[in-house]
């Protein structure tokens, strides 16, 4: 008899017992700091740079660290990318560049979503000739308890075209 006074206590009173949770989630989330957007874009911006600076010297463990284990890419020419193979083309110490630089960095912020454009400028040697290139990029990131992680990134080349493995 108890047993199934307890059962249909619980069927009675679960449904309340769920009603009152959100309500002390959410006024435990409105008691915490709401993230402050400027420094969650100079965050997602000095990102920017130092991918521009970690390609500059063929350097991949800021992306082993800052991107995605399921991170999606297309390179200048069309090339699909993950982590991985985005890594190996950066890693190619075939392109030795002289200059990279990640300029006119935009940063639009969705709750943890950021998502970037920039335009990368640089001069590198290629089978010992002289290159000059510039590209559009862009690049999505995901707020994470680990910092920002990027998810996803597209770069476009801009005219003269000329052969760039990025």
């Amino acid at each position: 008899m108890k047993k199934l006074v307890v059962l249909v206590l619980s069927i009675v009173l679960l449904p309340f017992l769920h009603a009152q949770q959100p309500q002390q989630q959410r006024e435990r989330r409105e008691d915490e700091q709401p993230p402050n957007p400027e420094l969650q874009r100079e965050e997602v911006t000095n990102l920017e740079l130092e991918t521009a600076r970690a390609i500059q010297h063929n350097n991949g463990t800021f992306f082993r660290r800052v991107y995605s284990e399921d991170f999606a890419g297309t390179l200048s020419h069309g090339q699909p990318v993950d982590k991985t193979a985005f890594i190996r083309v950066v890693e190619d110490r075939s392109f030795q560049y002289e200059f990279f630089n990640a300029s006119d960095i935009k940063v639009r912020l969705f709750q943890d979503v950021a998502v970037t454009t920039s335009l990368w400028t640089s001069k590198a040697i290629v089978k010992g000739q002289h290159v000059s290139m510039q590209m559009r990029t862009m690049h999505v990131y995901v707020s994470s308890p680990r910092g920002w992680k990027a998810i996803g990134g597209q770069i476009t080349n801009l005219p003269p075209d000329t052969a760039h493995p990025l």
